[in-house]
């Protein structure tokens, strides 16, 4: 393998981050601790700091403490 095993993707314009790992998408993460439990299912057992500082992690458009929340929907009347 020539690099990670795990990437997380830049934030969407709708919020959250798409996780992959070796070619399988593993869900929409909206926080750290989704990508610690995405991870978990998939067999790699880390918590949220080793998740953050792991190797096997590439963190693409911005590291493990960008977050940002999802723009407002539409407000009703």
């Amino acid at each position: 393998m020539t690099g990670p095993p795990v990437i997380v993707y830049p934030p969407s314009p709708t919020g959250g981050r798409r996780v992959r790992a070796d070619g399988e998408i593993l869900g929409l993460a909206h926080s750290l601790r989704d990508v610690a439990e995405f991870l978990r299912r998939a067999g790699l057992d880390l918590d949220e700091d080793q998740a953050a500082e792991s190797p096997l992690i590439e963190w693409r458009g911005g590291g493990p403490w960008l977050w940002p929340e999802p723009p407002a929907g539409p407000t009703r009347r």
